[in-house]
């Protein structure tokens, strides 16, 4: 039987590598691909109002282009206290080509002199699941926690060494790799669309 191909419609080395491990761990005999594998793609431009729109962009364009299954993400870490930033412009909260040292610098910023009552946050994830025809499935995930008023760890991506899970003691850029795979906003949508690949495109489970 061939494997099942699936374009995980990102260039974000991070997210790709945590999709694909959540992938490999749930089913067998699937060929991923990541928008690295087309060279001459170019995603489009994120319009969207909310991440599940920004998602189901991504997913219809790649999968068109690809002519494959394809799930894309849109996720970022939300602050009620800021009225829901960084939001959607997560990756771009300090400027279009900012660093993730500069989103957290400009974050930490902002909430110099917010108390503890007012650090609650969460990552949020929209993941969408097309076919070059139409959307399957959007669904969504989160992650609540707090922010820390200075960084701590050296893995993670994005806001991970700022954001301590609740229950946790660590931040996302201390706690091993296997275990965030396990309580992720990304890991918590995924379960969403884990009964549709196997029942629609009939994936093996492990």
């Amino acid at each position: 039987m061939l494997n099942m191909k699936i374009l995980i419609a990102t260039n974000n080395l991070h997210k790709s590598l945590e999709l694909k491990a959540i992938l490999k761990t749930t089913f067998s005999g699937l060929d991923l691909y990541t928008l690295k594998d087309f060279k001459e793609y170019k995603a489009p431009e994120e319009i969207g109002k909310t991440f599940e729109e920004n998602a189901e962009a991504k997913a219809v364009h790649a999968a068109k282009f690809a002519g494959m299954l394809t799930i894309a993400d849109d996720s970022g870490l939300v602050v009620p206290a800021l009225n829901g930033e960084p939001g959607i412009v997560s990756a771009r909260y300090a400027g279009e080509e900012a660093t993730d040292k500069e989103n957290m610098e400009k974050l930490l910023e902002v909430m110099k002199d917010f108390g503890d009552a007012k650090r609650g946050a969460y990552y949020y994830c929209a993941l969408c699941l097309a076919t070059p025809e139409k959307i399957v499935k959007t669904v969504s995930g989160m992650c609540e926690g707090r922010i820390l008023e200075t960084p701590s760890g050296a893995g993670g991506f994005g806001y991970d060494s700022l954001f301590v899970k609740h229950d946790y003691n660590h931040t996302f850029a201390e706690i091993k790799e296997d275990v965030k795979l396990k309580i992720s906003h990304r890991r918590r949508a995924f379960d969403k669309l884990k009964n549709t690949l196997e029942a629609e495109f009939h994936c093996t489970s492990l």
